[in-house]
């Protein structure tokens, strides 16, 4: 059966219990924003709830959003052109939505067409949105509660959304309580960091919409638990990579990267033209500048860290190898420049070369370290929480089961692709 997502409320915005005062009314767009995609950041919170007091609920979040958006307040403004945040306390879009179904039916056998319909709006659209912040509760007949979170990617990275939710969630569990017990997200910080820029980045051959495609893309959640982890990590030390110790989510990576380049050459139509891979990681800045910035911080503190080109297919050990070696390319010498201004160039090159046709990527972004179990609206932590969709092919974000053990990966290829990963591991959900 079709899942039917009725609407009941929808347009409404939620403001700052406070103003915004004058002197922040303006937030300058850093150059690390500034390069972002136009796009939103999607994730789902699902949560035993176990009243039937729809009500009271919806409240207590309208209420908590409207006190926390004091602190994040540029989350309730517009952005303007590619330059700055109109903080105008305007508000967060809000929408409201029964679901006639079951949580458990939904987390138990999730599709990514239903799981669409608990978001506010959609991750990408070709309407030129200046919203910054959207929310959609949605009521489950049986009492649960899923609470569909996007956040403008001009402003926020994966791990900024999910600490602002988990600030939402202290205010409505702590109440008056809960100030002392919220990082503050300083969002001045970023912005002079990384100062934006006045030139023209397409001279750099950037556009905001690299890699963004048209196509037909398939998402698939695939699932690796503790055992299969283990594995890759026992072959991979066993093929002696060079690297101590690899991590989850390097030995995964290397594994889905291995499977798509041998996918990928046997399906070339014409076995005497040379293909060349390479496979990119974006990585969290925070832990990797002099001195290291709290994870706290809030903004787009991300790069991507691009391996060399392959024309073979090395093992996975090798591969392990590569990424390692490349991400730790990016340290506090190539931070500093990108600082300075020096280094915007390096940057964005390593962007263009996603957008390269002579080379096919895989592009990876890992989300195992966020802390999205520890929100708490007062109801528990989550049974699981996801994202959906993106529209980019050959995407892949890594996030770790609710036990911690597992990862579950949300790959995102072109229709014709699809089957590349069925064999890898657990293939759950698709759309």
């Amino acid at each position: 059966m079709v899942l039917k997502v009725e609407l009941l409320s929808k347009e409404m915005m939620i403001k700052p219990s406070s103003p915004t005062p004058p002197h922040l009314k303006t937030f300058k767009l850093s150059f690390l924003d500034q390069i972002s995609p136009p796009l939103f950041v999607p994730l789902i919170f699902f949560f035993h709830h176990g009243e039937d007091d729809h009500g009271r609920s919806s409240q207590l979040l309208k209420q908590s959003l409207s006190k926390v958006l004091t602190l994040f307040y540029p989350l309730a403004g517009r952005i303007k052109g590619n330059d700055f945040i109109d903080c105008s306390d305007d508000g967060a879009l809000w929408v409201e939505a029964r679901v006639h179904g079951f949580l458990k039916d939904v987390v138990e056998n999730p599709l990514m067409e239903e799981l669409e319909k608990f978001l506010p709006v959609e991750s990408y659209s070709d309407d030129d949105s200046e919203l910054m912040l959207g929310v959609q509760v949605n009521h489950f007949l049986d009492g649960g509660i899923a609470i569909g979170v996007c956040v403008s990617h001009k402003i926020a990275d994966g791990l900024s959304l999910v600490n602002f939710v988990n600030a939402w969630a202290v205010t409505a569990r702590e109440g008056d309580a809960a100030a002392g017990k919220i990082s503050p997200p300083n969002f001045g910080l970023v912005t002079s960091l990384f100062p934006p820029t006045n030139t023209d980045l397409s001279e750099f051959g950037f556009s905001h919409t690299l890699c963004m495609t048209r196509e037909k893309i398939v998402t698939r959640r695939v699932l690796f638990d503790k055992e299969k982890l283990a594995a890759l990590k026992k072959s991979a030390a066993a093929e002696s990579s060079g690297v101590e110790n690899p991590t989850r989510v390097e030995v995964l990576s290397a594994f889905l990267w291995k499977q798509y380049i041998e996918a990928s050459r046997k399906r070339s139509q014409d076995a005497s033209m040379k293909k060349t891979f390479r496979a990119t990681h974006n990585v969290n800045l925070r832990a990797r500048m002099n001195p290291p910035l709290p994870e706290a911080t809030f903004g787009n503190l991300w790069s991507p860290v691009e391996t060399p080109p392959s024309e073979t297919c090395p093992d996975d050990a090798h591969l392990v190898f590569q990424l390692r070696t490349s991400m730790r390319e990016i340290n506090a010498e190539y931070v500093e420049a990108l600082q300075n201004g020096k280094g915007h160039s390096e940057h964005l090159r390593k962007w263009r070369l996603t957008g390269e046709v002579e080379a096919e990527f895989l592009d990876f972004s890992s989300w195992c370290r966020f802390p999205i179990y520890e929100v708490n609206f007062s109801w528990g932590r989550p049974v699981w929480v996801c994202t959906t969709s993106f529209p980019y092919k050959n995407f892949i974000v890594l996030m770790s089961t609710k036990c911690g053990d597992g990862i579950e990966a949300w790959i995102n290829m072109r229709e014709e692709d699809d089957d590349i990963y069925m064999g890898a591991g657990l293939c759950t959900s698709s759309n």
